[in-house]
C-alpha cells in the first residue's frame, strides 16, 4: 500500500489527521510561471532550508527532511534554495535529495558568501561537491557580498555551463535600492528578496523594474520567521478568503505574495511535511484580485 493510500484509508477509518495531502490532481495544477530570461517554467511554491535543514546526521534529525525531499519528487516541487551560510544545509539537501532520488529533478538554487575571487571559487566548488550536482541551477551572490567579483566569475561560469542562472539576494529593505541599480546595469536571471504581505516595500521599485528588465524574483522570508502567525495566533481565517481557495494562515500568507504578477517563487522554509503540503497549497485554485488584496491588508492592519 503505498503513503496516499494509505492515508485515505486511515481517513475513512475515522482515525485523525491533523493535515492531509492535496489529492494529486490538485497539485497536478500548482500554478507555473516562466523565468523571464528563458521562458522555463517553475512551480510559484518552493522550498527555503535556512535553519531547517542544519541538522545533525541522526535518523530523527533527518527523516522528516527526507520526508519533504520524498514530497517535493511526487508533487513535481522544484525549487530549494540554500547557501553556504546555513551551517549543514547543504550537505543534508545533498544527501538526502540524493537517497530520495529527487536532486535531479530539483532546481537547486544555493550562494557564494564570501569575499574575494578565489575564495568564492573555492566555497562554490565546495557547494557543487556538497549538493552531488555538476550543474548548478542558480548561484546567487549573498547579500551582495563582494558582488562586484563573484558577477564576474559567476558570467564566466554561465557561458561554460556550470551554472545556468545568475542570481542577488538580500533579506533587508534598505538593500533594495542596490539590487535595483545592479538589475538596471548588469545581466542578471534572478533576485531573492524579502516580501509579505505586512513587508511590501519591494513592491514599490523593485518588483516592477525586475519585471521591466526580465529578471525573475523568489521571496524569501514570505512569514517574516513566523511573526506573522503570531499575530493570528488564536484567530480564525476571515469567511470570505474561502473565494480565493484559501485553507489556511499560511496559504493566505503566501497567495497574497503570489497575487503579486511580478513574483516568480516563493520559498517558505519548513521542516514539517505537513506545513510543506500546506504551503504548495497556496499555489493552487484562484488568487485574490486586486480589491481582495486590499481587504487582506486592511485585515493584517487591524
Amino acid at each position: 500500500m503505498n503513503r496516499r493510500a494509505l492515508l485515505y484509508q486511515l481517513t475513512g477509518l475515522g482515525i485523525a489527521m491533523m493535515v492531509k495531502p492535496a489529492p494529486a490532481s490538485e497539485m497536478e495544477n500548482i500554478l507555473q510561471r516562466k523565468i523571464p530570461s528563458s521562458g522555463e517554467t517553475l512551480p510559484v511554491i518552493g522550498l527555503g532550508t535556512w535553519q531547517t535543514f542544519d541538522v545533525g546526521s541522526s535518523p530523527e534529525e533527518r527523516r522528516p527532511l527526507g520526508e519533504i525531499m520524498r514530497a517535493m519528487g511526487e508533487r513535481g516541487i522544484k525549487v530549494v534554495d540554500s547557501s553556504p551560510m546555513y551551517g549543514q544545509s547543504e550537505a543534508v539537501l545533498g544527501e538526502l535529495s540524493t537517497q530520495e532520488k529527487v536532486n535531479n529533478k530539483l532546481f537547486i538554487a544555493t550562494k557564494v558568501w564570501t569575499t574575494g575571487r578565489e575564495n568564492g571559487i573555492s566555497q562554490m566548488n565546495e557547494s557543487f561537491k556538497l549538493l552531488r550536482r555538476k550543474q548548478i541551477d542558480l548561484m546567487q551572490i549573498h547579500n551582495l557580498v563582494d558582488w562586484q567579483t563573484h558577477l564576474k566569475t559567476l558570467r564566466t561560469w554561465k557561458e561554460e555551463g556550470r551554472i545556468r542562472y545568475i542570481g542577488l539576494t538580500h533579506y533587508l529593505d534598505s538593500a533594495h535600492e542596490t539590487m535595483e541599480d545592479i538589475l538596471k546595469k548588469f545581466p542578471i536571471d534572478f533576485i531573492q528578496v524579502n516580501y509579505s504581505i505586512r513587508s511590501r516595500h519591494a513592491e514599490d521599485r523593485l518588483l516592477p523594474a525586475a519585471s521591466d528588465r526580465q529578471v525573475g524574483v523568489l521571496i524569501n522570508r514570505p512569514f517574516e520567521e513566523g511573526a506573522l502567525f503570531d499575530s493570528v495566533k488564536g484567530k480564525s481565517l476571515p469567511d470570505w478568503s474561502a473565494s480565493f481557495d484559501c485553507k489556511s494562515w499560511g496559504q493566505f500568507f503566501l497567495k497574497f505574495i503570489l497575487s503579486n504578477p511580478n513574483v516568480t517563487c516563493a520559498i517558505p522554509g519548513t521542516s514539517k511535511v505537513k506545513h510543506f503540503l500546506d504551503n504548495i497549497g497556496a499555489g493552487t485554485g484562484r488568487l485574490p484580485d486586486p480589491q481582495e488584496r486590499l481587504k487582506m491588508i486592511r485585515l493584517m492592519e487591524s
